[in-house]
Formats: structure tokens, C-alpha cells, sequence
């Protein structure tokens, strides 16, 4: 059984690239990622976080509700096209599954609006987590729809 999944989910927002992006990658993570989903619960808290969420390199300790952490690392900023991000140090529930993840954001023109993409490249925490994986990314799929309804009404506010 293979030990890494990799998923994605889009939308289209009727707002252009460079304002989707813009708004995008500095969003508190509180902002979009605030309601439970299946067994996926919100964000509670961002720790550790210098200035404003921008450059490469720049990491935070993100707070998961009701238990567990991790640590989020910006890896790629490609504006207004891409960004890129790591995690690791998984605690909690999510940790019992996932070692750790690859996301990535993507922008592309779709005529006056934008393809908002999120995706995970999600690495196993073990041999015995493997097979779960595609269980875990049938909720992460249904997560990332919800994360980026809620992301979209923020962008056209």
C-alpha cells in the first residue's frame, strides 16, 4: 500500500489573480480554517508566527482544535502564482496518520475570475497508517471544499 497520498481541491472566485493571491497568503489561518469538518476539527491558534505570513523560509506552530499541533514551514513564494509550504512535527490525532504534509496554493486566470487550488502531498506516519490514507483524503477533500467556500466569500467581501 503506498505511504503517500496526494490530493487537491479548486475553486473558481470571480476575483483576478493578483488580488486572490494577495489575499490569500497573509489570511489568518483562524479566518478559514474555523469549523469542524467530519473528524477535522479548526484551527484555534497560530503560535510563533514573525510578521506577516510572506516570505520563504518564515515558520509558526499552528494550534489544531480540540488537541494537537504542528509546525508550518513557507517553502515557496511564487507571486501572484504559487506558494508552497511544509509541515511537520505532527501531534495529535492528525499525527497518528500523517508524518507529514507538502501543500501547495495555486492561482491561474479562469477569463475575469481565478482557479483558486489547494493541494497536500500527505506522507504516512508509518507502515500501519498507509492503507488509511485514502480514507483521510476523502475528508481532507471535503475539508479543503469547505476551507475554500469560506475563503472565497472572504475574498469578495
Amino acid at each position: 500500500m503506498a505511504r503517500t497520498l496526494a490530493v487537491q481541491q479548486s475553486r473558481v472566485v470571480p476575483v483576478g489573480v493578483e488580488e486572490a493571491f494577495a489575499g490569500t497568503l497573509p489570511i489568518p489561518l483562524t479566518t478559514i480554517f474555523s469549523r469542524w469538518y467530519g473528524p477535522i476539527g479548526p484551527i484555534k491558534e497560530v503560535r510563533d508566527q514573525e510578521g506577516e505570513w510572506a516570505r520563504a523560509g518564515q515558520t509558526r506552530t499552528v494550534m489544531l482544535s480540540p488537541t494537537g499541533s504542528f509546525r508550518e514551514e513557507l517553502t515557496r513564494v511564487d507571486p501572484p502564482h504559487a506558494f508552497g509550504y511544509e509541515l511537520t512535527g505532527i501531534t495529535g490525532p492528525l499525527g497518528l496518520l500523517v508524518g507529514m504534509a507538502e501543500g501547495e496554493w495555486t492561482f491561474v486566470p479562469s477569463g475575469a475570475a481565478t482557479t483558486i487550488s489547494w493541494s497536500w502531498n500527505i506522507h504516512a506516519a508509518s507502515r500501519l497508517a498507509g492503507p488509511l490514507l485514502p480514507v483521510l483524503g476523502r475528508v481532507w477533500k471535503g475539508y479543503a471544499r469547505q476551507s475554500l467556500a469560506t475563503l472565497a466569500a472572504e475574498l469578495t467581501r
